[in-house]
């Protein structure tokens, strides 16, 4: 009888998994086919099914989502699917738009300068850059490892320093994790504790840089320095 129920359970497994499959693929054209017909407030919740089982959602899903719940007034909902769409795939037209919203909205960490235009031309380029710094790092390696009975110890160091500039390019020019604040009134603390001193409180849809995180607790860049928010409090943008 054991034998059996593992025989089914076995069967059940393997077969289940393409019927899931084809079940997580319906609802996107389904989705999709609503929005199109203006039916918004029926396509929203597929679409959320379908970002809570595929992580990796285009930002073509996450700008409707945001057009949606800009739609009903929900700006920070907006600004968060925003945020995911443009640090998936860069792009100065999702940037200006998030700007508009935090405008409107008075919300904080939306730069509207030629540096974050600057920044933002830069990230849609950054991980292309590294994956050639990456594969270059390979190839000539290979070669000097192949024939490194013929080549002098120049050859060497000058890899070494390329090397070097690569791990520059990770740890300098890395693009910012942000978050946005999900719940109003959230309090910035100037500690990672209860106890410590109360700086101010940030509005939902505000936007903050993360620097690292401890406990239950973001650091985050505040006004030039640095300042704690709990880590519920934060949706982060990655």
């Amino acid at each position: 009888m054991l034998k059996k129920a593992q025989f089914f359970f076995l069967f059940w497994l393997i077969f289940s998994q393409p019927l899931l499959a084809q079940k997580d693929s319906a609802v996107l054209p389904k989705a999709d086919s609503l929005f199109g017909a203006g039916n918004y407030a029926a396509a929203y919740p597929l679409y959320q099914q379908f970002l809570r089982q595929n992580r990796q959602t285009s930002p073509r899903i996450l700008l409707r989502m945001a057009y949606v719940q800009e739609g009903l007034g929900h700006y920070p909902a907006a600004l968060y699917y925003l945020g995911l769409a443009h640090a998936r795939q860069p792009q100065q037209s999702t940037w200006r738009k998030m700007v508009e919203l935090a405008q409107l909205y008075r919300l904080t960490g939306y730069p509207n300068t030629w540096r974050q235009a600057v920044a933002i031309a830069f990230q849609r380029y950054y991980y292309r850059l590294l994956q050639a710094f990456l594969i270059g790092a390979v190839v000539v390696g290979m070669m000097l490892f192949l024939r490194r009975q013929r080549l002098s110890g120049g050859w060497w160091v000058a890899y070494s320093l390329y090397l070097g500039v690569i791990g520059l390019y990770l740890n300098l020019l890395e693009p910012e994790v942000a978050g946005i604040v999900a719940r109003p009134r959230a309090a910035i603390m100037a500690g990672p504790s209860a106890g410590a001193s109360w700086l101010t409180t940030a509005a939902a849809g505000d936007r903050l840089v993360v620097l690292g995180r401890q406990d239950v607790w973001y650091r985050v860049q505040w006004q030039g320095g640095d300042a704690y928010i709990r880590r519920h409090n934060l949706l982060l943008l990655h």
